[in-house]
């Protein structure tokens, strides 16, 4: 689960990287901006996720429910 998820966020921020910069050059810099917002999101609810399964794991390990 450790590995794939740090690859999983390094690819959507590289994909968003190229997206923003092809759109810059296209001269839409509002849409490049919302892209760069849409993916920010994207990754924020990746880590929330994450951040919650870590702390079910705490409150099961010290028997908190």
């Amino acid at each position: 689960m450790g590995i794939e998820v740090v690859f999983k966020i390094a690819g959507i921020g590289i994909v968003i990287a190229v997206i923003t910069q092809v759109l810059k050059q296209a001269g839409k810099d509002e849409i490049a901006t919302l892209t760069t917002l849409a993916g920010l999101i994207v990754v924020l609810t990746i880590v929330v996720d994450l951040i919650s399964e870590l702390f079910s794991s705490v409150q099961n390990l010290f028997g908190l429910y």
